[in-house]
């Protein structure tokens, strides 16, 4: 499987949230080789769309000569695209909303009803594509956080080939001190890898427990009050 991973930490390899991808990659391995690539979007030169809508109208071919061309080549060549980011403002960061923005040209203007919504109409073979989002962040629960970002990634990417997976707490990824608890859950994220490559899904018990605390929330927040 050819899985391209978009990461939209601005830490790069260094990201919180990247620690919980490679965990479930790891896990995916397990079952089966697959070709891997990490592109890092705050590395990239992607412009803002304009969204003068000229990609939906020739074809596919955006005004703006950036990296974006052969992004949306990849895309296009891969079987798996992982979107991997800490949660800022409630959603995606800023470089990696832009690379989103600028995948209009895999559409067209034409639109057509699909259940009880309207969607346009693809210009490229995608059906090949499954979309995971994999979102940390460092509130001490989950509640009324990750929600705004995976209703928009639903949104984006509706239907079954779409998996969600949300993790709280995930600064303590990078602590050596909180590997008591941060090992045991990336254990867990490497079993819903696996779970994943074996059956094209992630069961709800399984989200629910990636999803839960690795510490009480008062006990985290306490904690990160007292670095301040």
């Amino acid at each position: 499987m050819k899985v391209l991973v978009l990461n939209g930490s601005p830490k790069r390899d260094a990201s919180d949230t990247l620690h919980i991808t490679r965990a479930f990659l790891d896990g995916m391995s397990e079952v089966s080789p697959n070709e891997v690539h990490i592109i890092h979007a705050v590395d990239c030169r992607i412009g803002y769309c304009t969204g003068c809508f000229t990609c939906k109208r020739n074809g596919g071919t955006c005004v703006l000569d950036d990296d974006m061309r052969e992004i949306l080549e990849e895309i296009l060549r891969s079987d798996l695209l992982l979107f991997s980011f800490p949660l800022y403002c409630y959603a995606m960061p800023a470089p990696l909303k832009a690379l989103l923005d600028r995948t209009m040209p895999l559409s067209s203007m034409a639109m057509r009803k699909v259940g009880d919504r309207y969607e346009h109409v693809g210009q490229a073979d995608f059906s090949r594509l499954h979309y995971m989002m994999i979102c940390g962040c460092g509130f001490p629960n989950s509640v009324h956080n990750f929600e705004p970002a995976a209703a928009q990634f639903s949104l984006c990417f509706p239907g079954d080939r779409t998996t969600i997976l949300t993790v709280p707490e995930s600064p303590m990824f990078n602590v050596p001190e909180a590997a008591p608890v941060t090992v045991p859950k990336l254990e867990l994220v490497r079993r819903a890898g696996h779970m994943y490559a074996e059956t094209g899904a992630v069961d709800e018990a399984m989200k629910a427990a990636v999803n839960a605390p690795m510490i009480p929330e008062e006990q985290y927040a306490a904690i990160v009050n007292a670095t301040l």
